[in-house]
């Protein structure tokens, strides 16, 4: 089953994965501007991220079991733009302040924060690798604060490969849905530069 969010409504749709035919619409009270989401297999839970400062989550089946999860809205500490799910939970990307947090699905506490070095301007996206490093889409570079760049880090190490031709490449103007949208330069470099993280990419929106 296919989840896919607009950020100009409340409903989620579900639809067909091989016909991409319509299953039905979840309607999610209150959620506003949601602009990514992901699906957990383990626990049967999607999670929304919406209006930049909160993350809904929406039982797979039982829709009526929903709830505003994480609320950054009071404290405005964060901006919650993508989502990803890891090995141990849920991995939050925030452009505003630039950083990758992840949060126990069980209980929601912050389990570990990455705080990106000081060049990298804005973060796009943030995966975990089946090696349980992570990949992350940034705009920042030591050599050119607008160069878009992929990072592959680890506790030991943050690798950095400079992507001059997509600098302009900002993937919100191309996707029509979130859902679709796993940041397209992310997976171009992925696919040419590490095919083992691809797997991980199955279980955002698929079960």
């Amino acid at each position: 089953m296919l989840y896919v969010v607009t950020n100009l409504s409340a409903i989620i749709m579900t639809l067909s994965v091989d016909t991409l035919s319509s299953l039905g619409d979840i309607h999610v009270q209150g959620m506003k501007a949601p602009n990514d989401i992901v699906v957990c297999r383990h626990d049967r839970q999607l999670y929304v991220a919406a209006d930049y400062n909160c993350i809904w989550r929406v039982s797979a089946d039982d829709h009526s079991d929903q709830e505003k999860w994480l609320s950054t809205e009071s404290t405005d500490t964060f901006r919650v733009s993508k989502l990803s799910v890891t090995s141990r939970g849920l991995l939050v990307t925030s452009w505003h302040p630039p950083g990758l947090l992840e949060y126990s699905m069980t209980d929601r506490q912050l389990l570990r924060v990455f705080q990106p070095s000081w060049d990298m301007m804005f973060l796009y996206h943030g995966v975990e690798t089946t090696r349980g490093t992570f990949v992350i889409g940034h705009c920042g570079t030591s050599q050119n604060k607008w160069q878009s760049a992929v990072s592959f880090h680890d506790t030991n190490s943050l690798v950095l490969l400079h992507l001059t031709t997509l600098i302009t490449l900002y993937t919100d103007h191309f996707c029509t849905h979130n859902a679709s949208c796993v940041n397209y330069y992310l997976v171009i470099i992925i696919i040419i530069y590490l095919p083992t993280a691809l797997w991980p990419l199955r279980s955002y929106f698929c079960y």
